[in-house]
C-alpha cells in the first residue's frame, strides 16, 4: 500500500521503499537503509535522520600524504577509499559541502585515539541528555554541529574539547548542484 507523510521517522519505520519528494519533484526512491546511508543530495540527506545531518562547507586538498577536506583550521583527512572515490567522481573543483551525521562524531578517548588525523577541538554549548544517549550542542571554527554520544560522556556546558569525525562515514555534497559527490 501507499502511505503519505511529512514524517520522516515515520517513513523509515513504516516503509519498505520510500519516494523522497522535494516541491513535488522525486529525489530519490530506495529503502530506508540506503536513502539514510547514501543519499543523492543534501536535501535527501538532511531530511533522512533526527537529529539531521550536520553541514559545512569544505575545501579539498590533495596533499602527497593525502587527501584532506579544510574548514577554517581543521584539517580531515580522508581514508584512501574516500579519496580514491573522489577521483574517480571526475570531480575537479576545490569546493564542497561536508555532511557528517551526529552518531558519527565522537567524543570517546578510544575513538580519538585510533583517529588522530580528525581530531578538532570543540565548544559545547548545550549538553543535552536522551536517556540512552546524549545531545551535544557544538562549535567548530564557528559552526555549529551536533554530535549523538555515549549518556556517560563527561563534556559539559562551556567545556572545550576535543571530537574525531568518522571519516568512513563523510559524505561530500557539490556546493553549486548540491548533489552528492561521495557517500
Amino acid at each position: 500500500f501507499i502511505y503519505v507523510t511529512h514524517d520522516q521517522t515515520e517513513a523509515m519505520t513504516m516503509g519498505t521503499r520510500i519516494v523522497v519528494m522535494k516541491d513535488g519533484i522525486i529525489q530519490q526512491v530506495d529503502t530506508p537503509q540506503t536513502l539514510y546511508e547514501t543519499p543523492v543530495n543534501m536535501f535527501v540527506a538532511g531530511f533522512m535522520g533526527s537529529p539531521q545531518m550536520n553541514f559545512i562547507d569544505v575545501t579539498i586538498e590533495r596533499k602527497p600524504e593525502g587527501t584532506y577536506v579544510v574548514f577554517g583550521n581543521q584539517h580531515i583527512k580522508l581514508p584512501e577509499g574516500k579519496a580514491k572515490m573522489l577521483e574517480d567522481s571526475g570531480f575537479k573543483g576545490t569546493e564542497a559541502v561536508m555532511g557528517i551525521r551526529p552518531e558519527h562524531i565522537h567524543d570517546e578517548e578510544a575513538f580519538l585515539a585510533n583517529s588522530p588525523d580528525s581530531v578538532v577541538n570543540a565548544e559545547v554549548e548545550v549538553t543535552e541528555l536522551m536517556g540512552a544517549e546524549t545531545y551535544l550542542y557544538l562549535k567548530i571554527e564557528g559552526k555549529n554541529f551536533t554530535a549523538r554520544v555515549n549518556p556517560r560522556t563527561t563534556a559539559k556546558n562551556g567545556d572545550t574539547i576535543k571530537v574525531a569525525f568518522d571519516v568512513h562515514k563523510v559524505h561530500l555534497f557539490n556546493k553549486e548542484t548540491e548533489e552528492t559527490i561521495i557517500n
